[in-house]
């Protein structure tokens, strides 16, 4: 079992600057050159922009800033978080393993899940409890539970977890298809084992392959340069409706 987070779909993308343009006209200076004696070389009018005198005042673009402390102004992502994150779960694993001098140890775990359905049906990798030996599922009110049973799918890297509680607020999954390059998008999870945080960012490629250091190829994969740590493995990645559009699961570096 890998036991290190091996995701995030990332590579940052550069930042287009746009410069503003004033809406006043620049005034224009006109000067003609001709030939005083007849000749077949035409007319030449060159076209210059004035030159302002250091005496008159450069005309400026009007800027308006909101008043220091107010986010009256700015988008908030503070009311989708607050909805989504109490879908996703944390997840922790404990591992048996045999050392080279025969001796055993117990080897833990950390990843993320979220739920899919209100009768205790939870989504992580695969490569997140995968060997594990015991699974612990710990809800964002502080519930915790021991898994029932693991379905696991080793190609698409995605585990479904059963858990025994009822009532479980379910996140809705939307259409990854539908996403475009520069879409927003917000990453939550268990990020370094310490808790539920979420980070943001933007889809920056579709149609992604990677492959994972098991060897296997992972095609048609989310690029996003949301911040992904040890630990947000097999948590959500939503869009601005809370909408399930990807799993965070492999990370390039």
């Amino acid at each position: 079992m890998v036991r290190r987070i091996k995701i995030i779909v990332g590579a940052v993308l550069a930042i287009v600057l746009l410069a503003a343009l004033s809406a006043c006209s620049i005034p224009q200076v006109t000067f003609k050159t001709s030939t005083p004696e007849p000749s077949e070389i035409p007319t030449v009018t060159v076209t210059v922009p004035a030159v302002v005198p250091a005496n008159v005042a450069t005309p400026t673009v009007p800027v308006t800033i909101a008043p220091t402390g107010s986010s009256e102004n700015y988008p908030t992502l503070a009311d989708i978080i607050a909805r989504a994150r109490a879908s996703v779960v944390a997840i922790s694993t404990l591992t048996t393993g045999r050392s080279i001098f025969g001796t055993t140890y117990n080897q833990p775990g950390d990843g993320s899940g979220w739920v899919i359905d209100s009768k205790g049906l939870i989504v992580t990798n695969t490569h997140v409890v995968q060997g594990a030996d015991q699974i612990t599922v710990t809800l964002e009110d502080g519930r915790s539970y021991g898994v029932e049973y693991v379905r696991t799918d080793t190609i698409s890297d995605l585990a479904i977890l059963k858990i025994d509680a009822q009532g479980l607020p379910a996140l809705k999954v939307g259409d990854s298809v539908k996403s475009r390059v520069g879409d927003w998008v917000i990453a939550i999870g268990n990020s370094l084992g310490v808790g539920i945080s979420a980070t943001k960012g933007i889809i920056s490629a579709k149609g992604v392959a990677v492959t994972a250091e098991n060897g296997e190829t992972m095609y048609d994969l989310l690029q996003t340069d949301a911040a992904i740590n040890p630990g947000n493995s097999g948590g959500p990645l939503i869009n601005l409706a809370g909408e399930v559009i990807g799993i965070n699961s492999i990370k390039v570096v």
